[in-house]
């Protein structure tokens, strides 16, 4: 595996409210989980984002996945079919909310809101 995942976003956000969550959420989910090897991680973004997707949250932690996929190596080609492909069978209201964060994302010319 490459670079070891980090994540700070939990204990900044709600380390001192809800501190049980911030440690599942930094050192869980993104420590152990993010960082397991038995799946590539342009696989575990496509997974995420699929997920998010299907459960029809299209906030901030949707750009931040895509941007992330995107990073790790998922291109406009690949997304634009996934998020078809996933459209079929969550909805297509949630299609087109996905493809205009996608579409933010994956221009060259726009920097996506990442966090």
């Amino acid at each position: 595996m490459g670079e070891k995942i980090v994540q700070t976003a939990g204990r900044e956000s709600l380390g001192e409210f809800a501190p049980m969550f911030a440690h599942l959420n930094d050192d869980v989910l993104f420590g152990e989980v993010w960082n397991e090897d038995a799946i590539s991680l342009k696989m575990k973004c496509i997974i995420t984002v699929v997920s998010l997707m299907a459960s029809g949250i299209t906030d901030s932690s949707l750009s931040y996945h895509l941007e992330n996929a995107k990073k790790n190596g998922v291109t406009k080609e690949e997304i634009a079919a996934i998020i078809t492909h996933a459209t079929m069978y969550v909805g297509w209201p949630k299609g087109w909310a996905v493809f205009r964060l996608a579409k933010e994302v994956w221009d060259e010319g726009t920097e996506a809101v990442a966090e």
